[in-house]
């Protein structure tokens, strides 16, 4: 199985997003938050808000490449999560 992922991380009252893609979920958002994943998530905590699972790795490049670029997509699913956590605080 291989996964896309978008995760996000709050410093100061500012949110950053990454998206990714992988075929061991855990294990890459661990990478992420202890500074071993892609330089530009180190010396963050991230938490994982979304995930879509693909069959085959072609897919799920596909879809990263597409999700990435789509920022309107992204910008919704990250304003549902800070809503949401903002709403529980």
């Amino acid at each position: 199985m291989f996964y896309v992922y978008l995760i996000i991380s709050e410093r100061n009252g500012k949110f950053k997003t990454y998206v990714g893609y992988t075929n061991n979920l855990k294990q890459r958002i661990d990478k992420h938050n202890t500074n071993k994943g892609a330089k530009s998530t180190r010396g963050r905590y991230w938490k994982l808000i979304y995930k879509k699972k693909f069959n085959k790795k072609k897919l799920a490049l596909k879809y990263e490449y597409f999700f990435k670029n789509n920022k309107i997509l992204r910008n919704k699913i990250k304003n549902k999560y800070v809503n949401k956590a903002r709403s529980n605080s």
